[in-house]
């Protein structure tokens, strides 16, 4: 490949790092490292403080026994002290030579600290048993446990039920007592997008 392929390869691959550093400001750097001079080509989204023209020291990457194309993904530090999750991607010309580097460096910290935060907030160490006090008769507990138990059965959601399942639905619940409660049929009527007038009517057809 001549200086001209070359360059014009390299603009290519700026171009790359430019869209991959967008779709995840402000969290990914990406570099790219020219393997002919050994050097940083190109940096979108600087968040290492390096510097174009830095030395690449990627010297055996530049053998054509190199076999790898994704290393990684590995973790280093950042100078801020920041976890970084890194990928780097060897770039090849058209004779399957290695041509450039191109390592994307997301900081991570930002998810961690955040996962770390729902943990503490999803911990069930808080939690106490249903206060059969509160909840003995709670119908709509019921309503909803039972509810969901049978979708999932079916691999099935809310917003998939049709018109046949909602009937089919009203009978399974009929028969396992839940309009037992106090407004129940409303209740019911309002989760599954009906009239309460359906649920009557579904609820008739039994009793003829």
């Amino acid at each position: 490949m001549n200086t001209a392929e070359h360059d014009k390869a390299l603009q290519n691959f700026r171009a790359i790092a430019d869209a991959i550093a967008t779709l995840f400001f402000p969290h990914a750097e990406v570099v790219l490292h020219d393997l002919r001079t050994q050097t940083v080509d190109y940096i979108a989204n600087n968040l290492s403080k390096r510097a174009i023209g830095d030395d690449s020291a990627l010297e055996d990457l530049l053998s054509d026994d190199v076999s790898e194309v994704n290393i990684g993904p590995y973790e280093k530090l950042n100078w801020d002290g920041q976890k970084i999750r890194s990928l780097s991607t060897v770039l090849r010309d058209t004779q399957d030579r290695p041509l450039a580097v191109l390592c994307i460096n997301l900081n991570i910290s930002l998810f961690e600290n955040a996962k770390a935060a729902l943990d503490l907030f999803l911990s069930p160490s808080k939690l106490i048993p249903q206060p059969d006090a509160l909840f003995r008769d709670d119908w709509q507990e019921r309503i909803n446990t039972f509810l969901h138990a049978w979708m999932r059965e079916r691999q099935l959601s809310l917003n998939l039920l049709t018109r046949d399942h909602k009937r089919e639905l009203v009978l399974a619940l009929h028969a396992e007592g839940a309009f037992k409660g106090k407004s129940a049929s409303n209740y019911v009527a309002n989760v599954l997008g009906m009239g309460r007038a359906t649920v009557y009517k579904h609820l008739k057809e039994l009793k003829g």
